[in-house]
């Protein structure tokens, strides 16, 4: 079985981005940091190269944290495993409203 790559790039990272094309529902994708550490997720809906998927569970208006920096929040629960996309985060920079 192929196994795709996915990088965490940060410790306080808890999305990792997909090096990866076709990876859908189901596909098993390994999740590498910056020390070589690894960890098999299976991906929950289908994500686009380049793409985020959860490192771990994300709850409801918690920060989503790329590269070290919080890139928006969490708009629903994601699991561990799971696309990051604005289908169910939101991001907090430019608004005006908050």
């Amino acid at each position: 079985m192929k196994l795709s790559l996915a990088l965490k790039v940060d410790d306080k990272d808890n999305v990792a981005t997909v090096f990866a094309n076709d990876i859908t529902s189901g596909t098993h994708v390994v999740i590498r940091d910056k020390t070589g550490n690894t960890e098999e997720v299976e991906v929950i809906g289908d994500v686009p190269y380049g793409h985020k998927i959860a490192v771990r569970k994300i709850m409801k208006c918690e920060p989503v944290i790329k590269y070290g920096e919080s890139i928006g929040r969490a708009c629903a629960d994601i699991a561990k495993g799971e696309y990051v996309h604005v289908h169910n985060m939101e991001a907090m920079r430019g608004r005006g409203d908050l």
